[in-house]
């Protein structure tokens, strides 16, 4: 095997060469995987003939092309990298743009005007990369420019100019800070939810909030997750982050829901009563049963909007018509999708995901997929008719965040990538990369590294669609969120790849456009006046600490991992661009923190890769709770108890460490909602998939009982004035 060849390919398809790890320590990325990355990427790499083929064919593609598919820039002026030959140089590049509106404006400017980047030799050819910088300034938009050097033949770019930086609400430009309540919406209980959290018990929650004065509600991500199979319930491993989980649809609130006389009849048996007393009542989410009962009702509220809207052409007929004609392919595919794999796992049994269904179905475009949908209108139709009422209803709650004057309302969360046997992949073969997952390289607490079973998108495949898949992923998230947090921030950057078959620690590192994602990121931004937060824990490259605060992303900051100088990092210490929060749905809630009853738990899930890494965390948990009591001390917060750190947690020690985050500089605050409980179990154990029930531990109390209790109303008021 050629490894110069290899190299050379590596790096052209964005593969790094090393990073440094948690020691801090450069490691370079072996031949072998560089060799089984590209493989996973599609390239032929085993044959010397192939490898070379393969390799000048990008070379050549590289360098020879005029223009590149995108260039960006978050301000009027926006530069372009051309490539010009040696008979073309002082030849004119003849240009024009069409802006977003319909307009044009044109020119010419000499290629020897243009800076030079690169010189070289491509086949035998003489090659100058140029920068060439339009004279003109643009406003925020897609564009398209169309240029060529004179008497040649044009080539195409898209030019994406956003604002300065991401928006930022009215209130925080200010001076305001705000606070909110982050939840896991399925955990919620309420008396007249069907078993898990749902859109009306978030209506519920915005309300209580709103009165105590809360800026904003923090939600875990509502993708769409596995209708046929519910049992598939992580909500960061979605079928699709184009569309919406269903199950949180609160059916008695379908306006279908009074006029069903069949859906009435159905809950009126005292069976289905007792059933539904049962889901409502466990502490876990019973996922299947949820399921079968909801599907059950919305078909016949489905049946009912057919016979009274559809078949009459009424405005409720034509909204969701509307819905439909607005969500495209994209939504007639993910509705097919969603029929297709109840289909078949109904007939044959198969496993869950289209790699399981016959051959000729895999193929969204294919004529198999196409006659299944001819022949099975209606079940299609029933899952487009659950995205708009899931639609709806989150619209509908947005809208109340609004009435009662919540400056940013729902907080969303976008999680770093799909489900491989998902709706997302199924429709977007081609840039995703099946024989790959991503990760995270090896860190104290997992040292054999991490592998999420999510797929990566090919960036160079990204680029080659000119970031359009990335557009309308984040454009169908921000329109339901006043805010939305990116989890895993660092993948606009870079994402650690693993081959399949190979253990994580023998990934490596794939690079992406990032500013040209950042900027994407900014114009959707400003234009669905969307806050955005980054999640930026663990290892952050240099370039992603730089632009963040260039391009106006905010900070994630977790109290726990805030230190500084050997001690907890002060409140007025604290960066303002930021969301600041004491825990996260991945950590143990703070009494369990306190307690150690999160060691206990890693500790019988077998999850310390050995005694002294166990020993370490209790030792760093000791002295952790020391420095807890003398930041509150300082601060003048410190409980009456605990006074020590071997004393039991309180619901004072909560409060004392919520006002301290208060007090911080950071512009916004979250409280999750376990911590205002007291609650032990955490809803997620990371490292962990059949060990522990994660994803499906519900809270304590119902939502209207939290909201009528004195002591937490005492509680969210004290947050709001020392917010200011």
């Amino acid at each position: 095997m050629n490894s110069t060849s290899i190299d050379r390919l590596a790096r052209l398809r964005g593969i790094g060469e090393a990073y440094h790890d948690y020691r801090g320590e450069l490691r370079h990325f072996s031949l072998e995987t560089k060799t089984a990355l590209l493989r996973a990427m599609g390239c032929e790499v085993d044959e010397p003939a192939a490898l070379a083929l393969e390799l000048g064919q990008l070379e050549v593609a590289r360098w020879r092309k005029f223009l590149p598919p995108v260039a960006a820039a978050h301000d009027g002026r926006v530069g372009v990298e051309i490539n010009v030959t040696a008979r073309e140089f002082g030849a004119a590049v003849v240009w024009s743009v069409r802006l977003e509106d319909g307009s044009r404006q044109d020119g010419a400017t000499s290629t020897a005007d243009c800076p030079e980047i690169w010189r070289g030799e491509v086949e035998g050819a003489w090659i100058t990369r140029r920068r060439f910088d339009l004279p003109i300034d643009l406003p925020a938009g897609y564009h398209e420019l169309e240029a060529k050097i004179a008497g040649g033949g044009a080539d195409r770019c898209l030019l994406i100019i956003s604002p300065p930086q991401c928006y930022e609400p009215a209130s925080i430009i200010a001076g305001g800070k705000l606070w909110g309540v982050a939840v896991q919406l399925y955990t919620l209980r309420s008396r007249d939810n069907w078993g898990v959290g749902d859109f009306n018990d978030l209506r519920t929650l915005i309300r209580w909030a709103a009165s105590h004065g809360a800026g904003f509600i923090g939600l875990n991500p509502l993708h769409a997750l596995a209708p046929a199979d519910p049992e598939r319930s992580s909500p960061y491993s979605a079928s699709s982050r184009h569309f919406l989980n269903v199950l949180y649809i609160a059916v008695p609130s379908v306006p279908e829901f009074e006029s069903c006389a069949a859906a009435r009849e159905r809950l009126a048996d005292p069976a289905i009563a007792q059933r539904l007393r049962e889901l409502r009542d466990r502490g876990l989410v019973d996922y299947r049963g949820v399921a079968d009962l909801k599907f059950d009702i919305l078909a016949l509220l489905y049946r009912d909007f057919c016979d009274r809207h559809l078949a009459f052409g009424t405005d409720r007929a034509r909204d969701f018509r509307a819905f439909v004609a607005a969500g495209g392919d994209l939504l007639q595919n993910h509705a097919r999708f969603d029929a297709l794999e109840g289909y078949f796992r109904a007939t044959l049994g198969v496993a869950s995901g289209w790699q399981s269904w016959p051959q000729e179905y895999q193929e969204v475009n294919g004529r198999a997929a196409a006659r299944f949908a001819a022949a099975h209108r209606r079940e299609v139709e029933f899952y487009a008719y659950l995205q708009w009422l899931a639609h709806d209803q989150l619209r509908g709650a947005q809208a109340l965040t609004r009435e009662l004057g919540m400056p940013i309302g729902l907080y969303g969360d976008y999680a770093v990538g799909a489900n491989p046997s998902g709706s997302e992949t199924w429709t977007d073969q081609s840039s995703y990369c099946m024989r790959a997952e991503i990760g995270a390289p090896p860190d104290p607490l997992a040292l054999k590294g991490q592998g999420w079973g999510i797929p990566p998108q090919d960036p160079s495949v990204m680029e080659a669609q000119r970031l359009q898949g990335f557009v309308r992923l984040i454009r169908d998230n921000m329109r339901y969120y006043g805010a939305i947090r990116l989890d895993h921030v660092m993948s606009l950057c870079r994402l650690w790849w693993v081959a399949a078959g190979s253990p994580p620690t023998e990934g490596a590192y794939v690079h992406y456009p990032l500013q040209q994602l950042l900027t994407v990121l900014s114009l959707e931004s400003a234009r669905c006046a969307c806050l955005i937060v980054g999640e930026d824990l663990g290892v952050v490259p240099d370039e992603m600490r730089r632009a963040m605060p260039e391009y106006g992303l905010y900070h994630y900051k977790v109290l726990l991992f805030e230190k500084l100088e050997g001690r907890f990092r002060r409140p007025a210490d604290y960066v303002r661009g930021a969301l600041a929060t004491v825990t996260t749905h991945d950590m143990p809630t703070l009494r369990s923190y306190w307690e150690g009853r999160d060691i206990e738990l890693r500790r019988r899930l077998n999850l310390y890769p050995s005694v002294e890494v166990e020993s370490d965390v209790v030792r760093e948990r000791e002295r952790d709770r020391e420095l807890l009591l003398e930041a509150l001390q300082e601060q003048g917060l410190k409980p009456a108890h605990p006074a020590t750190p071997f004393e039991p947690f309180t619901a004072e020690l909560a409060q004392a460490l919520h006002l301290y985050l208060a007090r911080s500089a950071t512009v916004l605050t979250a409280l999750q909602i376990e911590d205002l409980l007291g609650m032990i179990e955490p809803v997620n154990v990371p490292g962990t998939d059949r060990e522990y029930p994660n994803w499906q531990r519900k809270v304590t109390a119902d939502i209207e009982d939290m909201a009528a209790r004195a002591d937490l109303a005492a509680y969210l008021d004290e947050i709001h004035l020392a917010r200011g």
